[in-house]
């Protein structure tokens, strides 16, 4: 039996003709920084889904630039487009990779997992700087995308470009979602608790990572793609080690309570890193550090706890006056 659509299902229902009906209200650096952030938001996804296994990903910017450089690559190489058949074959890039890798990372927890998922994506950040046939540390463009054959131009291939990635970007929460609400989402609750528990009741842990950890890196190429066909270019810096930690500051920011809260808080990010290059420009990452710190001190469950907490409160007049009631 299919499971009903839960309020946050709903929600990203209700956002997506929200967000289209943006593109012709706000101004256009506002509309490119939303489509920017739902790219970079679905990597923060691939890493809020391994936090609630206890996992910690340092090295999700590996999938985020595996994402982005097949897409270029198809393009400069191939000759292809298409935006849809470049997020097919990100993902399958993404899914094959991650399939052999897991069969390592799914072994360690902690800091040895964030560790070696750190040294996996910096191999790949070495390898792409050092080859000049890919443009080394410059990296290179990407053809205007197309659409099953139509190829829209000036302002309306960028509309079209915005539309395609919010609707991919939700869809793509939306099925996230309905993995956290399944068995292996509750799994994943189970092992961040007690591991040895979940091996006990005769389910395999490191199986439950190692698929949870390939659907992270599928998400996070599909991003790869959306980010760099938004902005035509690809580079190395996609997987270096400041970028992976950029998704993992998100993660922290928004908490990982509920599937849209990294959406809404890597584009948070974006508008504060904005004015904060604006008014300190060769100091603006001593205000990302502080307010993390001050995020990690009083909202250790992110920004997101506000909400939940919001929302306990005014259930609990109500559950009083039922209870009052009977």
């Amino acid at each position: 039996m299919t499971k009903s659509f839960d309020k946050t299902e709903w929600g990203l229902l209700l956002a997506l003709p929200v967000l289209i009906c943006l593109t012709f209200l706000l101004p256009a650096w506002v509309v490119n920084y939303i489509q920017v952030s739902l790219g970079t938001g679905l990597v923060a996804l691939g890493v809020m889904i391994q936090m609630r296994a206890g996992l910690v990903s340092f090295g999700q910017g590996l999938y985020f630039c595996i994402g982005g450089y097949t897409a270029g690559l198809a393009g400069k190489f191939l000759g292809i487009s298409d935006l849809f058949v470049l997020l097919v074959m990100g993902l399958l890039a993404s899914v094959v990779i991650a399939f052999l890798l897991g069969f390592l990372l799914r072994r360690y927890r902690e800091i040895f997992f964030a560790m070696l998922s750190l040294a996996v994506s910096m191999i790949l950040f070495g390898l792409l700087s050092s080859t000049e046939e890919l443009g080394s540390t410059d990296g290179f463009n990407l053809p205007q995308p197309t659409y099953l054959g139509w190829a829209p131009e000036g302002d309306l291939g960028e509309t079209v470009l915005y539309v395609v990635t919010c609707v991919v970007t939700l869809g793509l929460a939306l099925g996230l979602n309905r993995v956290l609400r399944s068995p292996l989402g509750y799994i994943n609750e189970a092992i961040r608790e007690n591991e040895l528990r979940v091996e006990y009741l005769g389910t395999s842990a490191h199986r439950a990572v190692h698929i949870t950890y390939v659907i992270a890196a599928a998400v996070s190429a599909a991003g790869g793609v959306l980010w760099a066909m938004a902005l035509g270019h690809v580079d190395p810096e996609m997987t270096n080690w400041t970028t992976s930690g950029q998704f993992v500051f998100v993660s922290i920011l928004a908490g990982t309570g509920n599937i849209a809260a990294p959406l809404i808080g890597t584009f948070l990010l974006e508008i504060v890193r904005v004015y904060a290059v604006e008014i300190s420009p060769n100091t603006w990452q001593m205000i990302l550090g502080t307010l993390m710190l001050l995020t990690i001190i009083f909202l250790p469950r992110g920004l997101w706890s506000l909400i939940a907490s919001a929302k306990r409160k005014t259930a609990a007049p109500k559950a009083s006056e039922i209870m009052e009631g009977n």
